[in-house]
């Protein structure tokens, strides 16, 4: 593992989205649906540990708004919903967690229908799949599986269309060129946002990321990058929530966030931050008293965002784990 190795995995992260579009656009990967339900399940459990475990969250939530009965569950738990013919279970290996995933899938083979979305197709976690569905992300060697939870998520995003959640941005063939397009285009600016960035986010208390509950993921997966990369303590927080909750910790702390823009909270969550001496970048928007705004194209569409913005946390990953590898800091200018 290695700040190299990250980056040679982001940028190829816009021909692997080009390469999976190309893919959905042909071929159905849940064309077997309709054989392996009678009915529209009562319930849909999606499992995943990490990363996974966060796109999972967040195709829930989607699927939840067209009325489906999703959970996401953390494959480590002892009980959740029922098994049985009413029960569909998703299961995301992205880079780890075959243990937990294998532990409690026993619970439900042979009794609940079972979708498995992995690139690992002859790994432990597949052999329970009544559907294979490979995440073609390819080889990712820094360990940190960027790519595999973003297909992932686009994945899951796929099947609630096929059970009746339909993707705010429209066709996910589509949005995933669209967002390998987004994604191409931080990754050519880097140069100039990156060490911006970083130097207003610099902090000896860490970094808090902050976005929306529809894209809470983006948080999480992004303050996941940066604990595994140059092992910065980051965090994440929902907008809304940060003034009933992180704003106590801003007070005491140099507070510095990351914050993902399109929340109706986000000039409040800024101007608390200020008023307490914080310092804050956005992403995907224009939000008055930050620092910084990282744009990138299509950042209006809630697909793209979804599916694009951690790749900016990941960019600050790379950045500090290079500066840490280096064995001091770098000028940020």
């Amino acid at each position: 593992m290695s700040a190299d190795l990250l980056t040679a995995d982001l940028a190829g992260k816009p021909d692997a989205l080009t390469a999976l579009a190309d893919r959905l656009a042909r071929n159905d990967p849940y064309r077997a649906l309709p054989a392996l339900l009678d009915d529209e399940p009562a319930g849909i459990l999606l499992l995943g540990v990490g990363g996974a475990r966060h796109a999972c969250a967040a195709a829930a939530a989607r699927m939840r708004l067209a009325g489906l009965g999703a959970v996401a569950e953390y494959a480590s738990a002892e009980r959740s919903l029922p098994p049985g013919p009413d029960t569909l279970v998703v299961a995301v290996s992205a880079g780890g967690g075959d243990r937990e995933l294998c532990t409690i899938l026993d619970t439900y083979v042979e009794r609940s229908a079972v979708i498995v979305l992995t690139d690992a197709v002859e790994g432990p976690v597949a052999r329970y799949a009544d559907i294979l569905v490979p995440l073609l992300a390819g080889s990712e060697r820094s360990g940190l599986s960027c790519r595999a939870v973003q297909h992932a998520l686009a994945l899951l995003l796929l099947l609630g269309y096929r059970l009746g959640a339909p993707p705010q941005g429209g066709d996910v063939s589509v949005s995933l060129r669209r967002c390998a397009n987004a994604t191409a285009g931080l990754l050519e600016q880097a140069p100039q946002w990156v060490p911006r960035a970083a130097a207003a986010l610099r902090s000896p208390d860490g970094l808090h990321l902050v976005a929306p509950a529809e894209r809470l993921c983006s948080a999480q997966l992004g303050a996941l990058a940066l604990r595994q990369g140059p092992v910065v303590a980051a965090h994440a927080v929902e907008s809304g929530e940060w003034s009933h909750t992180d704003r106590y910790l801003a007070a005491v702390v140099d507070y510095r966030a990351l914050l993902f823009a399109g929340s109706h909270y986000d000039e409040r969550t800024v101007e608390h931050l200020l008023q307490l001496r914080g310092r804050a970048v956005a992403v995907g928007g224009e939000v008055p008293g930050a620092e910084m705004s990282v744009r990138y194209p299509g950042d209006g569409d809630p697909d793209v965002s979804l599916l694009t913005e951690p790749v900016a946390a990941e960019l600050l990953a790379a950045h500090w784990w290079s500066e840490r590898e280096g064995g001091g800091r770098a000028a940020d200018s």
